[in-house]
Order: C-alpha cells, then sequence, then structure tokens
C-alpha cells in the first residue's frame, strides 16, 4: 500500500480509548473530539456510520477522531461530563471546548467547526 493512501487511512480511523489511556491522548493530542457511547444505546449506533464518515473529511484533518464506552469508563466520562448517551465532547490542548448529548451530525459538524 502507498504510504500516502495508509496515512489517508490513519486519518480516518477513530480510535477506542480507555480510561488508562484517555489523558495521555489529551495530553498529546492539540485537538480531539470524542464520542461517547454504550453497547445498549441505539442512537449511539446510528451515529457511528456518520462519526466515522466525519474523521475521513479533509476539513478535520487535524482532530483527532476517539469513542469511549462511557459504561465502562467513568474517568474519562466525568471529565467530559456525560449526562447521557451519545455525548459528544472536544478538548483543545486538553482543555474541554464544548460537550452536549446529540444524534445530530449537523451539531457534531458544528463542533468540529468551531474546534477549528
Amino acid at each position: 500500500m502507498c504510504s500516502s493512501l495508509l496515512q489517508i487511512k490513519q486519518q480516518m480511523a477513530v480510535e477506542k480509548l480507555t480510561d488508562s489511556d484517555f489523558e495521555a491522548a489529551l495530553a498529546g493530542n492539540e485537538k480531539v473530539i470524542i464520542k461517547f457511547f454504550a453497547d445498549w444505546c441505539g442512537s449511539c449506533k446510528l451515529i457511528s456510520p456518520k462519526f466515522n464518515r466525519l474523521s475521513g473529511d479533509e476539513r478535520f484533518a487535524g482532530v483527532r477522531f476517539v469513542e469511549v464506552n462511557a459504561e465502562e469508563n467513568q474517568v474519562a466520562r466525568k471529565k467530559a461530563g456525560v449526562s447521557n448517551l451519545p455525548f459528544f465532547a472536544t478538548f483543545k490542548n486538553g482543555v474541554l471546548m464544548e460537550a452536549y448529548p446529540t444524534s445530530k451530525e449537523e451539531a457534531i459538524v458544528g463542533m468540529l467547526t468551531n474546534l477549528n
């Protein structure tokens, strides 16, 4: 596989994090968007393909896309103030910028735009 195609595939990846690597991911990346989900959450499952597609959108190339199981990772859940699912949070240089529950792609695009 050529290196440019590999880079594009890596940029499109949505990474799963846990409490053990959550803080390091925030500290090591300037811009991060996190989707909090639960396995039982139907709306979480419906928004996943849209979130995955946005991770490959060139407008958001500098943003790290992450998902966290809210039921299994209480430290991350508390840091973002998760109140309902699906829940999205953006961090810039480790600081929480925006956080709220939504299942609307337009709201996620708005959060990403504000992050840039």
